[in-house]
C-alpha cells in the first residue's frame, strides 16, 4: 500500500477515536449535567415568603417597574395561583399567617384576631403572649412568646414529626410571625429586639443563640439600617402609579424625597434611656435587614444541604404597617415594593447558588390584603368611610343601662367583636340569647355596619356559604366575641393609620399566591384556591401528614 494511502488510514482511524472519545466525554458531561438538573423525589428545603398586607394587585400594578429576577421571575416562570382567597371574615395578619401554616381556619387553629378578649381571666390577650418563657440574647420583655395559643400543628411540626432531622426555622421582625410561620416544634424562631437591633429567640426554642447569629448581630446591620434616609428609589415623577394628587406643583414633587425621610423619622422618636429600634418595622430597611437573616440561617444552619426537607419561614412585615401608615396608593407604599423587589431578586440568587433551583421550593403569598383608605375613595366617588368603635361602643353601653338598668354590660370591644358581661347577664336573670339578640340589632343602626351575628347563631347554624359562612370561619367558642359585626364595603375602622384590613372583600380577602423551583410547572390557575389550601398541598408534595386540623385540600393544578 502507499505510504500516502497509509498515511491517510491512519489518520481516519485517529479521527475515528478521537471523535469517538469526544462524543463519549461529551455524553459523559451531558448526562452528568442532566442528573444534576434532575429534581429529587422531594424538595430539599422549602422558602415560604409572607409579605404581610400584600394585595393581589400589586404585582400587576408594579410589573413594569420590577426587575426581572424578583417578583417577576416567580410570577413569570412559577405557579400562579390568579384566585386565592381567605374564606374568613376576620382578614388580619396573624390569623392569615396561622392559617397558611395550619391548613385550617380561625374557628380551627384558634387564632381568631390579632388580639382577643379573655371571658375567663378579663382583660387583653395578646395571641402569642407567654410569661413562662425566656428571652435568649435579648431584651427580658421582647422574648416573651410562644405558640401555646395555636390550637392545631402546623406543617412545619409534621415536617419535624416525620424527621427530627429537619430542621424548621422561622424569621421575622416581629415575633409573632416568625413563632405561627414555624410552629410548636420549630428547631428555632427568630424575630427583632426592639431595643437592641439584633436578633433573639427564647426559651422555648434554644438554650442560647447560634454562633452564627451571634455573629450577625456583632455586625450591629439594625444600627446601620435605622439611620439611614429613607428616599425615594427613583425619580419622584415616575411613581405614577402611587396617588401623587397631593403633590401639585414641581417644586413639591422635587422635594419628596424629603419629606419621606422626615416622616420615617417622625414615626418614632428616641428615647433618652435607651436606643428604639422599632422604626425598622415602617421603612424598607427593615425588609432588608430580615432578608439579610434569612440568609444567614440557610448558610449559618446549612439548609437544603441534605436529603432531610428543611423548611425555613421569612415573613416581611414593614408592608403591613407602611400600608396602613400611607395607605394601598401612596408613594411610600410603591417605593417599598420597588426596594422589596430587589430583595426579593436577591434572596432567589442566593438560594440558585447555594441549593439549586431544582433542590428548593419556593412558596410566595400574603397574610391578608388592605383597603383603600376612605379619603382615596372618596376622591375616585366610591362609597366608603371610617367606623368609630369607641363612639359605638359608648352609644351601646348607653343604650343598655338605659334598657336594663346601670351596669358594666360590655366588658370590651376588639376587632369588630363585643364581649358582653355574662356573669351580669345571669345574675340579672336575663337571657344571654335575647341580650345579645338587643345588642345585634342595636349595632346594625350604625352607619357602615353591614351585618351583625350573636354567637348563639354561630353555635347553633350551619352556614353553608355566603356572608354568614365566614363569620363561622373566623368563630371560635371560647375567645370569639358575643356579637361580631361586619362594615359595608370600603369602610374601615379608624385606627391611628389611614386604613386597615380586617374584612371579607376582595382588597382584603384576595392576595397572591406562587409556587416556584423544585418540580413546579410554570403556569396560570385559575381555579378557585382557598388559603387553607396551602399546607395540604405542600404535605401532599413532600409526602407527610397534614397539619392535624387542616380542612383544605392539595391544589390539583400544584400536585398534578
Amino acid at each position: 500500500m502507499a505510504p500516502l494511502t497509509l498515511l491517510f488510514c491512519f489518520s481516519m482511524k485517529k479521527f475515528f477515536w478521537l471523535g469517538l472519545s469526544v462524543f463519549f466525554v461529551h455524553g459523559l458531561v451531558s448526562k452528568s449535567f442532566a442528573q444534576i438538573n434532575i429534581p429529587p423525589e422531594k424538595p430539599k428545603l422549602i422558602v415560604q415568603i409572607v409579605v404581610s398586607q400584600m394585595r393581589y394587585d400589586y404585582i400587576q400594578r408594579y410589573s413594569h417597574k420590577f426587575g426581572t429576577d424578583g417578583f417577576m421571575q416567580l410570577a413569570n416562570q412559577g405557579a400562579f395561583c390568579r384566585n386565592a382567597r381567605y374564606n374568613y371574615l376576620l382578614t388580619q395578619s396573624l390569623p392569615g399567617i396561622a392559617t397558611i401554616a395550619t391548613g385550617t381556619y380561625p374557628s380551627v387553629h384558634g387564632i381568631v384576631s390579632n388580639k382577643w378578649y379573655s371571658i375567663n381571666n378579663g382583660g387583653v390577650v395578646y395571641a402569642l403572649d407567654d410569661q413562662s418563657v425566656s428571652t435568649v440574647g435579648g431584651s427580658y420583655s421582647n422574648g416573651k412568646y410562644s405558640p401555646k395559643n395555636l390550637i392545631t400543628s402546623t406543617i412545619g411540626d409534621e415536617i419535624r414529626l416525620i424527621d427530627p432531622r429537619s430542621k424548621v426555622i422561622g424569621v421575622s421582625l416581629e415575633p409573632a410571625s416568625a413563632i405561627i410561620s414555624s410552629g410548636h416544634n420549630a428547631n428555632a424562631a427568630y424575630w427583632l429586639d426592639v431595643e437592641r437591633g439584633t436578633w433573639i429567640s427564647n426559651s422555648h426554642y434554644v438554650d442560647s443563640l447560634p454562633t452564627w447569629v451571634d455573629s450577625l448581630n456583632a455586625k450591629e446591620y439594625g444600627s446601620v439600617y435605622i439611620n439611614r434616609d429613607w428616599t425615594l428609589l427613583n425619580d419622584a415623577s415616575s411613581y405614577f402609579e402611587a396617588d401623587t394628587s397631593v403633590v401639585k406643583t414641581p417644586e413639591a414633587r422635587k422635594h419628596i424625597g424629603q419629606k419621606l425621610a422626615s416622616m420615617v423619622r417622625g414615626i418614632v422618636k428616641p428615647r433618652k434611656a435607651q436606643r428604639d429600634f422599632s422604626s425598622l418595622l415602617e421603612n424598607p430597611f427593615g425588609i432588608t435587614y430580615t432578608k439579610d437573616m434569612a440568609i444567614e440561617a440557610i448558610i449559618g444552619e446549612e439548609l437544603g444541604k441534605d436529603e432531610h426537607t428543611d423548611l425555613l419561614s421569612i415573613t416581611f412585615t414593614s408592608t403591613r404597617l407602611i400600608g396602613e401608615k400611607y395607605g394601598p396608593h401612596s408613594i411610600e407604599m410603591e417605593d417599598v415594593y420597588l426596594r422589596l423587589d430587589k430583595d426579593l431578586a436577591h434572596l432567589i440568587k442566593l438560594l440558585n447558588t447555594e441549593i439549586g433551583k431544582q433542590n428548593y421550593l419556593l412558596i410566595l403569598t400574603s397574610d391578608q390584603g388592605v383597603a383603600s383608605s376612605p379619603n382615596h375613595l372618596e376622591k375616585s366617588k366610591i362609597p366608603g368611610g371610617y367606623f368609630e368603635p369607641h363612639h359605638a361602643e359608648i352609644l351601646l353601653s348607653s343604650y343598655l343601662n338605659i334598657t336594663y338598668g346601670t351596669g358594666q354590660w360590655v366588658l370590651g370591644y376588639n376587632e369588630k367583636q363585643i364581649y358582653l358581661n355574662r356573669r351580669l347577664i345571669e345574675d340579672s336573670n336575663l337571657s344571654l340569647r335575647d341580650f345579645q339578640d338587643k345588642v345585634a340589632q342595636f349595632m346594625l343602626q350604625f352607619t357602615g355596619v353591614a351585618n351583625t351575628v350573636t354567637s348563639y347563631t354561630l353555635q347553633s347554624s350551619n352556614f353553608t356559604g355566603g356572608i354568614f359562612q365566614k363569620f363561622q370561619n373566623s368563630y371560635n367558642q371560647r375567645r370569639s366575641g358575643d356579637v361580631i359585626i361586619n362594615l359595608e364595603p370600603g369602610w374601615v375602622e379608624r385606627n391611628a393609620g389611614v386604613t386597615s384590613a380586617n374584612s371579607p372583600y376582595n382588597y382584603d380577602a384576595h392576595v397572591p399566591l406562587i409556587w416556584y423551583g423544585w418540580q413546579i410547572k410554570r403556569r396560570q390557575v385559575l381555579s378557585p384556591v382557598s388559603m387553607t389550601d396551602i399546607a395540604p398541598t405542600i404535605s401532599t408534595l413532600v409526602g407527610i401528614s397534614w397539619p392535624s386540623g387542616a380542612s383544605g385540600t392539595p391544589i390539583r393544578e400544584i400536585i398534578e
